[in-house]
């Protein structure tokens, strides 16, 4: 009888299932991709065209979020800037994760003199303000999109490493990672077979985390006018650009905010509310 007893298929459902937050996260999240890749084809005007003879115009039917202090369309450049925030942000997080998660898990099977070199000069590297860095290594080169993606990924390396090696290092104790060894098993099949499937749901979450970090950095260095060049403007820089609207309660001001609000939070409402599989993983 299997009446009393629940299949092996809806138990798997009931580990994966997600709450509504965390749905909720998902589509947001979602929603912002979306935009990022379509922004080109769904712009109602051209970025820098300026299409309203007021500054800081209101919402209307012509300009859903009104115009900003040149009078050009704020729905068309919010829609933009979602592409540069998010491709700035996630090509920054892949390079991160990328390499500090491999370095990660070199050092923990290495061991010895190579775990010691790769610890300390990421340590001296984090203990650098990440804000500080990046001010100094832009001011320097200049603000192109692949010297942000660059420093930002540079910036997150460290904390990648550290997450990933502690991993790492408890699961090459394992008898079956031991196993490996003893027959002779490379250190690329080590990596590959054995402990980056068993760090890869903690990893992703870290990494979940990492891209809002970049985020914010990324909207605080625009601020301050290092980020993504005219006409062409990330979020922050689009705060940045239309501060001066802040005493009249501008949508120009308040809608770039509205979105990275958004979008981190939503990351977050993910994060916090992953299926249950991987959450049990991440407490290994």
């Amino acid at each position: 009888m299997t009446s009393a007893t629940t299949s092996p298929s809806r138990k798997s459902l009931i580990g994966y299932r997600i709450n509504a937050v965390g749905v909720t996260g998902a589509l947001i999240v979602m929603f912002w991709i979306a935009v990022a890749v379509a922004a080109p084809y769904i712009v109602p005007h051209p970025i820098g065209d300026i299409v309203d003879t007021d500054y800081f115009g209101p919402m209307s039917r012509a300009l859903w979020l009104g115009s900003d202090y040149l009078g050009r369309d704020m729905t068309s450049r919010i829609l933009m800037g979602a592409r540069y925030t998010l491709g700035i942000s996630v090509a920054s997080v892949i390079i991160a994760g990328a390499s500090g998660v491999m370095l990660g898990m070199i050092a923990a099977i290495t061991g010895g003199i190579v775990d010691m070199v790769l610890s300390r000069l990421l340590d001296a590297l984090s203990s650098i303000p990440s804000k500080l860095f990046s001010l100094v290594v832009v001011a320097a080169v200049g603000s192109s999109i692949p010297v942000l993606i660059v420093t930002m990924a540079v910036i997150y390396i460290p904390g990648a490493y550290r997450f990933a090696r502690a991993l790492a290092v408890n699961i090459n104790t394992m008898d079956f990672v031991v196993v490996a060894r003893i027959r002779g098993e490379s250190l690329l099949y080590l990596i590959r077979a054995e402990i980056l499937p068993n760090i890869l749901g903690p990893v992703l979450v870290d990494l979940g985390l990492r891209f809002v970090f970049i985020v914010l950095l990324l909207s605080g260095m625009s601020f301050l006018g290092l980020g993504v060049r005219p006409p062409y403007a990330d979020w922050g820089a689009l705060v940045r650009e239309n501060i001066g609207g802040l005493p009249y309660a501008a949508p120009a001001v308040i809608f770039p905010s509205l979105a990275i609000a958004s979008l981190t939070i939503a990351v977050n409402l993910l994060i916090d509310n992953l299926p249950t599989k991987i959450r049990d993983r991440e407490a290994l």
